[in-house]
């Protein structure tokens, strides 16, 4: 690590970056290697790889066990057990969801032709706002998608009694929220379902992966069948379903990560932890606080910068960040009412989502995880307090050298480019 304490060593301005790796937000984490290794050479040795095999089913039940739940179903990935969870619970017409969320949720919806019916979140806590939901619902609501942001619980018992009320159907995105509790219940037996996301930037993972949980005996049936084409037996088809079926490799990956999840949520506590001393004297960035009352995996460090206090923008802050190879992430930009298709079908949805349009230009997300060091952190917020500290400095020398967001944009394409 280059260590830097004045402005013109910064790498925007052409100097050595301070990490010569680059740091991510959601590079994997790996769980018990070695038991993984077996369970993978267990698995050739059988030859059954995949259609509901011993390690798919071991998952599943120990899944439940850690959840409280009475059905875990296992599924190839997080969005095609939301799609399944979505057609089994026979939602239709409209839906409330918010509109800050990854894009796979409401997808997940008008993917059925079920028209997503975007809701403004609590400004705080970033999680679906229930007083919203309420003046959102007309005759041709028939649910309520609510979705656990950063492992932060919505406020299940005002969507609750807002969904009986109104005869309504009500589901939980939890893809962030797995170990997570509400109430000191562990989140994945609220609602009629709960979908959570297995795939490998989770903190727990099975390579690629999800599964819906549930205490409904009868949604649960409903939901096997379709995940397995409506086989019901042998040969026997009685309903209408799809491929959505997890492989025995990723569920070996899955029983690997669990076996170490105590160890995976205490380091990620330390990381968070660690953050928020060193950013509670950093007068422009605000952390978000998690409930230490209840259980959390820790999984995100979730900022938001004040542009009221720099004359930053948070883009411009990023930049910088990425120049040092802090691959810093906005998340849930620009929000989905503003991609397609559904700007053009709403194009108006932003007049209603204040609070989601003011976070979604603030909010960034810091490295953390099982290749974070305590050190690696602790030089992350020095640079971050030399950044905003001479914010002006910076501004000044970037508008004389005729600087434009061109490193931003092209090391984020090149990102995403080797990705694909």
């Amino acid at each position: 690590m280059v260590f830097k304490n004045k402005v013109d060593d910064l790498a925007i301005f052409g100097t050595q970056p301070a990490f010569a790796e680059k740091l991510h937000v959601g590079r994997p984490n790996i769980g018990d290697r070695e038991q993984f290794l077996k369970h993978v050479n267990k698995i050739l040795d059988n030859r059954w790889l995949t259609n509901n095999g011993p390690f798919v089913q071991q998952l599943e039940h120990k899944l439940a066990n850690f959840l409280g739940v009475k059905h875990c179903i296992a599924a190839c990935n997080g969005t095609v057990a939301l799609e399944i969870a979505i057609r089994a619970s026979g939602l239709s017409g409209e839906v409330i969801v918010p509109s800050f969320t990854f894009i796979a949720t409401p997808h997940a919806l008008q993917w059925q032709e079920i028209t997503p019916v975007f809701c403004d979140i609590d400004p705080q806590t970033h999680v679906i706002d229930p007083e919203q939901v309420e003046a959102l619902i007309t005759p041709r609501t028939t649910g309520i998608l609510g979705v656990h942001v950063w492992g932060q619980p919505c406020n299940i018992e005002a969507l609750t009694e807002i969904a009986t009320r109104h005869h309504l159907k009500l589901l939980f995105d939890a893809s962030h929220a797995f170990a997570c509790s509400y109430h000191g219940q562990m989140i994945g037996g609220f609602g009629d379902a709960e979908v959570f996301s297995f795939h490998a930037t989770k903190f727990f993972n099975t390579l690629e992966g999800g599964a819906i949980v549930t205490n409904d005996d009868e949604l649960a049936a409903k939901i096997r069948l379709m995940k397995n084409f409506g086989f019901s037996g042998y040969e026997n088809v009685i309903y209408i379903g799809t491929n959505g079926k997890m492989n025995e490799v990723s569920a070996a990956m899955g029983l690997a990560s669990l076996e170490n999840i105590s160890k995976t949520i205490e380091v990620n506590k330390n990381n968070y932890n660690i953050y928020q001393n060193q950013i509670a004297h950093i007068p422009a960035v605000n952390i978000l606080n998690y409930n230490s009352h209840e259980s959390c995996n820790y999984q995100y460090i979730v900022c938001e910068l004040d542009t009221e206090v720099t004359p930053f923008s948070r883009d411009q802050f990023i930049e910088i960040l990425w120049a040092e190879n802090i691959l810093a992430r906005r998340y849930f930009h620009p929000g989905c009412h503003r991609m397609e298709p559904y700007r053009s079908y709403f194009p108006h949805a932003g007049l209603l989502l204040p609070n989601t349009e003011r976070v979604t230009d603030r909010v960034f997300l810091l490295p953390t995880g099982q290749t974070i060091t305590p050190e690696t952190i602790e030089s992350i917020c020095q640079l971050i307090r030399l950044i905003l500290s001479n914010s002006q400095e910076i501004i000044s020398k970037l508008e004389q050298c005729g600087h434009v967001n061109s490193f931003f944009v092209n090391s984020l394409s090149q990102f995403y480019s080797n990705r694909i």
